[in-house]
């Protein structure tokens, strides 16, 4: 589902698919937390927490991401809670509260008391300059006369930010893989991925992972349409370890959308005979039978052409659907 996900949200997909992996997050979390902090937490004890745990509108958002893991001498877990944007949002503190709120009833409630603190990081995007507050007490933009005696009663924290529109991945040390994720999606959001093959051709000269560099090709072609394959080859054509392996992997990209393209249009042919078979031998169908048969993949479509002559129901065939879930 990668690809398709890339292809409806390509900035909120790519993050999700970088940052879920927990090495690249602890990577991430030991360079950009406060220093004091991150040489607290036991980084190997990093983990994502389950969806089962995750409940509510954080479920729902694509591009944030929670972490536990265990800090200091003694066994205390923190989470992390890790939130993707691409354009500034003044009530983002707001937001991390609500999330925030959320992941704290959901531990109580399976863990009870104490609470484990949250610690909420936004990764910005651009193209434009983060120039809100990242403290929720200003939200409330109290006049002084006031604020000595009611902020006590008001909620305290702030997130973490990194702002790419204000950091330079280039500058950067490290040669892992983070530092290629952050050059990409800064360029990305500037409209200048030529550049970043330009660049990534000059600095890397031993191989990079397949996987990273397939997810980030994916990226790199739906945020832009109009990139040549040809002219990411000549702008490569320095490091040529490296332009063999992204023209290699490009190729095997091309032929899979190809492939599935073909695979798309046949699949529309067996959803409509499904669709026909199950109006003739019922009449008109109700709303959720055509839904459900819409949302089946290729392969469940496949099989339901077979199995439909055997369902004797509307009703057994909306209780086979159930058990593709």
């Amino acid at each position: 589902m990668l690809d398709a996900d890339v292809a409806a949200h390509p900035n909120d997909a790519y993050f999700k698919a970088v940052f879920s992996v927990p090495e690249n997050a602890a990577a991430f979390f030991q360079r950009h937390l406060p220093t004091e902090t991150a040489a607290l937490l036991d980084w190997p004890s990093l983990a994502p927490l389950p969806g089962s745990f995750v409940k509510g509108s954080l479920q729902q958002a694509h591009s944030d991401l929670v972490f536990s893991v265990m800090a200091g001498q003694r066994d205390v877990r923190l989470y992390l809670l890790f939130e993707h944007q691409t354009s500034v949002d003044p009530a983002m503190p707001l937001r991390l509260l609500a999330y925030i709120t959320e992941l704290l009833l959901a531990h109580e409630k399976q863990h009870g008391l104490p609470l484990p603190p949250v610690l909420p990081f936004v990764l910005h995007q651009g193209p434009d300059k983060w120039t809100v507050s990242t403290v929720f007490s200003d939200l409330f933009n109290l006049p002084e006369d006031l604020k000595a005696a009611l902020c006590p009663f008001l909620p305290e924290f702030h997130h973490g930010l990194l702002d790419l529109t204000q950091f330079n991945p280039a500058d950067e040390k490290d040669e892992g893989p983070l530092r290629i994720v952050l050059q990409l999606m800064k360029l990305a959001r500037q409209k200048r991925l030529l550049d970043f093959f330009d660049w990534l051709a000059q600095e890397f000269v031993s191989q990079i992972a397949d996987s990273l560099l397939r997810t980030s090709l994916v990226y790199a072609f739906n945020v832009d349409s109009s990139l040549d394959l040809e002219e990411i080859a000549r702008r490569m054509e320095s490091n040529r370890t490296l332009r063999t392996q992204t023209m290699s992997i490009a190729q095997k990209l091309i032929a899979q959308g190809r492939e599935e393209g073909r695979e798309e249009g046949y699949g529309q042919g067996v959803l409509k005979t499904c669709l026909r078979q199950a109006r003739k031998k019922w009449g008109i169908l109700l709303n959720e039978t055509v839904t459900g048969i819409e949302s089946l993949s290729y392969s469940q479509l496949e099989q339901l052409s077979e199995d439909l002559l055997d369902l004797g129901t509307e009703a057994e065939l909306q209780q086979w659907m159930k058990t593709q879930a």
